[in-house]
């Protein structure tokens, strides 16, 4: 069976020039700070990636750190900024968990900007919270949501973080090769990245910060990375991820192609199931993100009953496990959890073709279909064995 995998926002296939740029790299012996040639031929690797890396975001290479993923990332951000003197954090309500977490594990107040029903943030409640306190703030918003694909007015935010006197802090993983992104016309102090949502491989990532802005290091113990984070660098990962980011930066335009693909299978959904929610569609969205559902089977049945067509896709939410939970992002837009929790969410990448999305168009509206079957069936079968009112009241008189 061939599979269609439409689950790229949770990862894409590797590109072929990043795993032969990691081959190359696994070849080298040299530890990159060893000053030695065999060092030099490592450290080379690193730059010439550090290099590329910052140039798909246009950023200075000089203030980027590589980091293991977003996560950690997001981590080091976040620390760096409390060490900056921030003493409040102000944060969208559909930030990844990734973001969410640590920030209220900080030890700082958090502050939630709620978002309206598109789930885009709303930039007069984020005045509000700048408003009610003199101190420092650091004002968090990611580039494109993961779940939706809405992109997020990160550079309005930034404006008047600054205005403030405050710190713009976004998460650009999801955003990155699939949108041009510019971190100096965004005007934001951090930048978060994750390597294998472009295809590079997992365990590699970058945080970069705007001139005059240092990292306040998480991990110490060794000189690495400007002693921004210790210890021996990923050398296959990073080299894998300026690889990828090479044809991030060169296929760009093909990422925004695929919103083709995206239209017509949501008007295919829309024809075959009337009442189907496609979130955030009324809003500028991330071409290669669908998230949709319709009253009927739980997402997490639908993800086996697809799976078992041969189709990958994913639902709103989920944990290490690999459970399917509640979407804080759907609840933050207001959506009822009756539709809440049959979301879906579909993700197009390099390998996607037409045929995937037919694949998963004829599976979905087909679970819907016997879905539909099984309850007008129930329905039809609870008024066969209600008795008549007349019948009930003959019996009672017997």
């Amino acid at each position: 069976m061939t599979r269609a995998y439409l689950d790229h926002n949770a990862t894409t296939p590797m590109r072929p020039e990043a795993a032969q740029a990691v081959m190359r790299a696994l070849e080298i012996t040299g530890n990159p700070s060893s000053v030695h040639g065999e060092g030099r031929a490592a450290r080379k690797i690193v730059e010439t990636a550090r290099r590329d890396v910052a140039a798909l975001v246009n950023a200075d290479p000089a203030q980027l750190t590589f980091t293991s993923g977003g996560t950690e990332s997001n981590h080091l951000a976040l620390h760096s900024a409390k060490a900056m003197g921030v003493t409040r954090i102000i944060m969208s309500a559909i930030e990844h968990e990734a973001m969410f977490a640590p920030a209220h594990e900080l030890g700082l107040p958090v502050l939630l900007i709620p978002v309206d029903a598109n789930g885009v943030v709303r930039l007069d409640a984020l005045a509000t919270l700048l408003g009610e306190d003199e101190g420092r703030a650091l004002v968090v918003l990611m580039l494109a949501q993961n779940e939706t694909g809405v992109i997020q007015p990160v550079a309005e935010a930034a404006h008047m973080a600054h205005e403030a006197g405050g710190l713009m802090l976004t998460d650009a993983v999801q955003a990155v090769g699939k949108i041009p992104v510019d971190m100096h016309a965004l005007d934001v102090d951090m930048m978060t990245l994750g390597g294998h949502k472009i295809g590079a491989p997992m365990g590699v990532g970058a945080l970069i910060m705007r001139e005059g802005l240092v990292p306040s290091a998480m991990f110490t113990g060794g000189g690495q990375e400007k002693r921004h984070r210790a210890g021996s660098v990923n050398l296959p990962g990073i080299a894998g991820f300026g690889a990828a980011a090479l044809v991030a930066r060169r296929e760009v335009e093909h990422a925004a192609s695929l919103a083709v693909f995206r239209d017509e299978f949501e008007e295919g959904i829309e024809w075959a199931c009337p009442d189907v929610v496609i979130f955030g569609k009324d809003a500028p969205r991330l071409p290669n993100t669908s998230y949709f559902a319709a009253k009927g089977p739980e997402s997490e049945m639908q993800l086996m009953a697809l799976d078992l067509e041969g189709i990958a896709v994913s639902a709103g939410a989920a944990c290490s496990s690999g459970k399917v939970g509640r979407s804080r992002v759907l609840e933050a837009m207001g959506v009822q959890d009756e539709i809440a929790r049959s979301a879906i969410r579909m993700s197009l990448g390099w390998t996607s073709t037409r045929d995937d999305i037919e694949k998963l168009l004829a599976a979905w509206s087909q679970i819907q279909n016997r879905a539909a079957a099984r309850q007008n069936l129930n329905k039809m079968e609870g008024q066969a064995s209600t008795p008549h009112p007349m019948s009930q009241v003959a019996e009672a008189g017997r």
